[in-house]
């Protein structure tokens, strides 16, 4: 039985009958860990918080800015003013209106490095990342542990989803072998509807649930797309590894030991993120270290400094992100220069 709270709660959950009072008992004691909180990611983190998922880990290593309330759920402009780290506003946000579940925020970067620390324990991996870097990362993690996950997508006017249930469906690397190579659409040359990010997001949401009950006859065993603009809908199969993809037939897992891992740019800010999670830094020392050079603005989670062109933020584990430039060599000595080699 749940308590009479919970029922009240999650009334017009329990009368679906694809869940009902034993689904929202799964529901409740299930663990995820969202990777990315963004546009599709604080969507996905929103629902499945309103919807009793008992705990849900979410891992950015990304700030609020002013361009990402146009579609992303969970901020307002008082994170904006302050940078506050997603994964802190998130779960700060989520704690208002679900004090009942339990959210495990971590401003922390998935790589090969970090991975196995911030991902174990779940029994489901929810993508809501920006970019195929980490997504191949958490294909070749969540093949290799044999724990479902869920790709999704949205840029543009489109939105798409993938379930990847190790052993059963095929995985990403199945159907795209190789990172998408040349250029490509972006949120930054193309746009977003918000729209479609919430669109990829309840889509991947559902599957969640269905996935987190047991559902798994109702488990979609399509690459969904749809383009809300042109109206244009489309599924490719699934269902079924390939026979020689090389991370579930041949369980090769270049992702996870870092094999040609790149310094990440990030979508649409004219970036670069620079990892140095084993150098940590006092922010206050920092900042008034950094101070006489130019201007610095600081809180618990970040540390920002403007020094015409560019704007640095720095983490409490080392990392920066260097914006005003995608060149890695110049971030790298911007870096060095006013935080250390």
């Amino acid at each position: 039985m749940i308590s009479l709270e919970l029922e009240e709660r999650y009334s017009r959950q329990l009368l679906f009958s694809g869940i009902g009072e034993e689904g929202q008992r799964k529901l409740s004691s299930s663990q995820v860990v969202l990777v990315g909180c963004g546009a599709t990611g604080s969507a996905i983190a929103s629902l499945l918080a309103r919807a009793g998922v008992g705990k849900i880990r979410i891992i950015d290593r990304d700030y609020v800015e002013n361009s990402n309330l146009q579609r992303q759920t969970l901020f307002d402009e008082s994170d904006a003013a302050e940078s506050m780290p997603k994964a802190i506003a998130a779960a700060n946000k989520i704690a208002r209106f679900n004090s009942d579940i339990s959210v495990v925020p971590e401003v922390a970067d998935v790589t090969p490095a970090t991975i196995d620390e911030l991902l174990t324990g779940a029994e489901l991996i929810l993508d809501g990342t920006d970019n195929f870097e980490t997504r191949y990362l958490i294909n070749d993690f969540a093949v290799k542990e044999a724990i479902p996950w869920i790709y999704t997508a949205a840029v543009g006017s489109y939105a798409v989803s993938l379930n990847v249930v190790p052993g059963l469906t095929a995985c990403l690397s199945c159907i795209f072998p190789d990172p998408p190579k040349g250029s490509f659409e972006t949120c930054d040359t193309a746009g977003i509807l918000n729209s479609a990010a919430n669109l990829a997001a309840s889509i991947s949401a559902s599957e969640a649930i269905k996935i987190l009950v047991g559902a798994n006859a109702q488990l979609r065993h399509t690459l969904l797309s749809f383009d809300l603009w042109s109206n244009e809908f489309a599924e490719l199969a699934a269902d079924k590894p390939r026979a020689n993809c090389r991370t579930c037939a041949k369980r090769e897992f270049i992702h996870l030991s870092g094999q040609n891992r790149p310094h990440i740019t990030l979508c649409g800010r004219n970036s670069v993120q620079i990892h140095e999670s084993h150098r940590p830094v006092d922010l206050a020392q920092m900042g008034e270290r950094l101070k006489p050079h130019g201007t610095v603005k600081s809180n618990n989670f970040v540390l920002k400094f403007w020094r015409d062109p560019y704007e640095m933020t720095l983490f409490p584990d080392g990392r920066a992100i260097i914006k005003g430039t995608t060149d890695v060599a110049v971030a790298r000595s911007l870096y060095a220069r006013y935080v250390g080699s």
